[in-house]
């Protein structure tokens, strides 16, 4: 069976270009359509300041003081990963910083050679062009509740994208799709013509006595 791992994770900043470094790693396993308590979770020193990114994540200099370094975790989130397919809302972020993260461990490895990827930013623009898909807005659109995510947070946002995910995948969304074509739908004169040539030839099955007075005592009771 497909292991499908949802993940996330927390920077200092937009461009690892540009120095910055992933601070907190967050995953959890969609195991046969249901998020499971199989998860991966660390904070990380990024070895700088958080700067002005304290006002997204709220995860403080002092809180990174004791906790260990990219190098430290980097093995174990690769067993963790490795052979899963990656569902990771706007994947070119995160798996920049995770395989700049490699490279500066001497990791010769991508993200890409472990796993397979899907961006559900890209799969929301597939199925909605036009729309909003910011998570906060796919939220929105499937009823998921995000009380508990005052911050942004790895692993918070890794199990509400799982969520998503499964609400998005489920076959029951298009029933609520929202419609850019706004004519009434006509239907074809020849359908409407067909059924009614061939309504002599459909048969009409009535309940007899004995199952009208069982559907009448049912709804006595």
């Amino acid at each position: 069976m497909e292991r499908l791992i949802v993940l996330d994770t927390e920077t200092t900043g937009i461009d690892p270009k540009e120095g910055h470094r992933i601070i907190e790693v967050g995953a959890v396993q969609i195991d046969n359509r249901e998020i499971t308590n199989i998860e991966f979770h660390k904070y990380i020193q990024p070895n700088r300041t958080v700067g002005d990114s304290v006002r997204v994540h709220g995860i403080t200099d002092k809180f990174l003081i004791n906790k260990p370094q990219f190098s430290q975790i980097s093995d174990d989130l690769i067993s963790f990963i490795e052979g899963s397919t990656l569902i990771i809302h706007n994947a070119p972020f995160d798996l920049g910083f995770l395989n700049h993260e490699f490279k500066l461990n001497g990791v010769k490895i991508k993200v890409e050679d472990l796993c397979q990827v899907i961006d559900t930013l890209e799969l929301s623009k597939e199925q909605r062009p036009g729309t909003m898909h910011n998570l906060d807005a796919l939220c929105r659109r499937f009823g998921i509740d995000t009380s508990a995510r005052t911050r942004h947070g790895a692993l918070l946002d890794a199990q509400i994208l799982a969520k998503v995910y499964i609400a998005m995948t489920g076959g029951q969304s298009n029933l609520f799709q929202e419609t850019h074509n706004n004519e009434p739908q006509i239907i074809s004169s020849s359908v409407i013509n067909k059924n009614q040539s061939n309504k002599e030839k459909i048969k009409v099955v009535f309940a007899n006595k004995t199952e009208t007075e069982l559907h009448h005592n049912y709804f006595k009771n």
